[in-house]
């Protein structure tokens, strides 16, 4: 290790939560809590016997140094919204200074796959990574940078493009400008910073909700929480992409073609709009406008090939 276990610098390497805690950046508050319990199980003296004194250190430092802390600051939406705010920053700038350049094979794998396998990548290294995370020290710092790499590789990906704004470089010195020419520049200068809007903050929890409530078979609840979202988002593909596939879950196929179509008119490159605009039989040349052509949609009122909805389940969530 580069640092002294639970010196200052080595605590210093750990400003993810999620990371320190293995836990989904889509995760709410249940999945947060589910595995801060499984960790401070695992931690916890009874279940160590037999270890070596410097493992009995470490696991009476992590808890209480680390754990908490990261626990206590995913807990409530406001502080966790401010984590993942803080995180994407961190992805635009690493982009805009093209340093989102990933070590681990996990993150390699997960920044080149087709955009319907992020998930399900995604989800599957973080299980495996989590797994051993808190073993040892040394387990721990490297699953936890290597969980923290992830994270950003993975909210690159949903992120679609990020803003990139140029480098600011050094000015050359001037003289003051004059008290009316300074309050001019103040209101008509763009920001330095990109600070990111609280209303989309809001839908991105909205989007994160549905995904949990779609796991849990929840389709009611997950095609509200995706109306939310869409009322502070309405262009976002990925949002109209779920909800397609949210009311294909709940037998309307109908509503779920329109979303479909959303989805391909803000994103034509969307592959898991295209996917089942595919299955569906979607005219997506009439979609890009072109009216020539013969429409080959089908029926709004046709139903989906599988016969029950435990199958839909199923294939919706082994495509993501």
């Amino acid at each position: 290790m580069s640092h002294a276990p639970f010196s200052s610098d080595w605590l210093h390497q750990f400003t993810d939560p999620y990371a320190v805690l293995g836990v989904s950046v889509a995760a709410d508050e249940r999945r947060i809590l589910k595995r801060y319990h499984a960790v401070a199980k695992q931690l916890h003296p009874d279940v160590q016997t037999m270890q070596p004194a410097e493992h009995e250190v470490f696991i009476g430092q992590i808890l209480p140094k680390l754990v908490n802390p990261a626990y206590q600051r995913l807990k409530q939406d406001k502080t966790r919204n401010e984590t993942l705010a803080t995180l994407r920053f961190k992805v635009r700038r690493l982009t805009r200074d093209a340093q989102l350049k990933p070590q681990g094979t996990k993150s390699c794998q997960l920044l080149g796959v087709p955009e319907a396998d992020v998930d399900m990548l995604y989800e599957h290294a973080l299980e495996q990574l989590s797994a051993h995370q808190y073993a040892s020290a040394e387990s721990f710092e490297t699953a936890t940078q290597l969980i923290s790499e992830l994270n950003l590789v993975y909210l690159r990906r949903k992120m679609g493009n990020p803003i990139i704004r140029e480098k600011r470089t050094g000015l050359i010195s001037a003289p003051p400008p004059s008290r009316s020419a300074a309050a001019t520049a103040t209101a008509s200068a763009p920001p330095t910073v990109e600070s990111p809007s609280s209303s989309l903050l809001y839908a991105e929890r909205h989007f994160q909700r549905a995904h949990e409530y779609l796991k849990a078979k929840n389709v009611s609840m997950a095609i509200q929480e995706l109306k939310d979202a869409l009322k502070l988002d309405p262009q976002n593909s990925n949002y109209h992409c779920l909800m397609g596939q949210a009311y294909l879950l709940n037998r309307l196929t109908g509503m779920a073609k329109v979303h479909f179509k959303q989805a391909l008119k803000f994103n034509p490159k969307n592959e898991v709009a295209l996917k089942y605009a595919r299955q569906l039989k979607i005219d997506l040349e009439a979609n890009n406008g072109n009216k020539t052509g013969k429409s080959s949609t089908a029926p709004s009122n046709a139903q989906p090939k599988p016969a029950n909805q435990g199958r839909l389940f199923s294939r919706l969530f082994s495509n993501r």
